[in-house]
């Protein structure tokens, strides 16, 4: 491995959430990001932005082992982490966000509730008792939002999700027991599942599906003998769906520009770098090509420099700006998705992941005339 492909990843991670985490924290994100970008969505942008930025840094929130400067840096965050939760759940806050209007803070909420998910000591765990009270409040507030059937019927089990790891008793284990059930009826074979009942070519599987299902499928595999059964089937298809993530990615790093949300840029890779993250990828997959291969993917995307404004905040597009492929319910807040694919910081550095020597992924050994093995489809 190079010395500094973590440094380049914990970099670019914190290069894309800082801007959100400090204008929260002086409770000025919603003046200061920016809002005119399918304006008519502003009202939900902050908590996008907040709930998207905290989905993919909390593994490195809750890491332990870390040392020298990423320590220090590691202490820094999870400090501002912590007083980002207050002000975006405190009622008296200028930054207090929408949870309960509309169809969209179900979303966030979501995401937010996957943080605390994949944080359970350094976010959940870790809240002044003030703080706690207003998140859970922030978080039944959302429950009146009706999901649509959809892969938000997982927003709906993940906010529960989110009040069960913050220790509150009265988390509904219907909403999870329902997403968890009527998705296994919605799986089209190979490792994916339609979004609802149609199969739709795009990203969904990675950007909320399979993260959410196999979490939650892990956490509440408790219910009864049929989700200890369900947690299996889930764990195999997730496993293979990040192999076929690895198998997208091109030999310069890019990758099939395909199905709605594009914008979200590298987060739809979310489900490979959990498959990393938790140590679930297939025999065939290295944790080192699926470092090298993911670690092109940000590059070619962070080498644009049009890819921030003269700010620091996120643009829509996948190279650069490129407004035309952000669909109407995408504004600045709900691009900062693309911090997913950092979930890997999670890990130790001692971890394979990080520590076996640099390896090409599937496609560059094939492109250059090397050998791999044959790819098979599972049931």
């Amino acid at each position: 491995m190079e010395n500094n492909t973590r440094k380049i990843w914990l970099d670019s991670m914190l290069h894309i959430v800082t801007p959100v985490l400090r204008a929260l924290e002086k409770e000025e994100l919603k003046k200061t990001m920016p809002l005119d970008f399918h304006g008519e969505r502003a009202p939900f942008a902050p908590l996008e932005a907040f709930g998207r930025s905290m989905l993919g840094l909390a593994p490195w929130l809750e890491a332990e082992g870390l040392e020298g400067e990423e320590k220090e840096l590691q202490e820094t965050y999870r400090s501002l982490a912590v007083r980002c939760i207050d002000k975006a759940t405190d009622p008296e806050s200028a930054d207090f966000m929408i949870f309960n209007e509309g169809g969209q803070p179900l979303v966030d909420t979501a995401f937010l509730c996957h943080a605390l998910v994949r944080a359970p000591r350094q976010l959940a765990g870790s809240l002044p008792e003030r703080v706690h009270r207003n998140l859970a409040a922030a978080l039944r507030s959302s429950r009146q939002i009706v999901a649509c059937n959809s892969n938000w019927i997982f927003f709906s089990a993940m906010v529960e999700a989110g009040l069960y790891v913050l220790g509150e008793k009265d988390y509904d284990k219907m909403r999870i027991a329902y997403a968890l059930r009527v998705f296994d009826g919605w799986y089209k074979g190979d490792g994916v599942y339609g979004d609802g009942e149609m199969f739709h070519w795009d990203y969904y599987n990675s950007f909320v599906i399979q993260p959410m299902y196999l979490d939650l499928a892990e956490m509440f595999v408790n219910l009864g003998e049929e989700f200890r059964e369900l947690e299996k089937r889930v764990a195999v298809r997730a496993a293979r769906y990040a192999s076929v993530l690895e198998r997208m990615i091109a030999p310069d790093g890019s990758y099939p520009i395909l199905g709605r949300s594009i914008c979200y840029r590298f987060g739809a890779f979310q489900m490979l770098s959990q498959a990393a993250l938790e140590h679930r990828l297939e025999g065939s997959l290295k944790p080192a090509q699926v470092r090298c291969a993911l670690t092109a993917v940000i590059r070619r995307c962070m080498e644009n420099q049009e890819m921030f404004d003269q700010n620091g905040w996120l643009q829509p597009g996948v190279c650069g700006c490129q407004p035309e492929l952000a669909e109407g319910y995408i504004n600045v807040g709900s691009l900062y998705l693309c911090s997913a694919v950092f979930l890997p910081l999670g890990l130790p550095v001692s971890d394979p992941f990080w520590a076996d020597e640099d390896a090409d992924w599937t496609s560059r050994k094939v492109w250059s005339g090397g050998h791999v093995q044959i790819d098979h489809a599972i049931d």
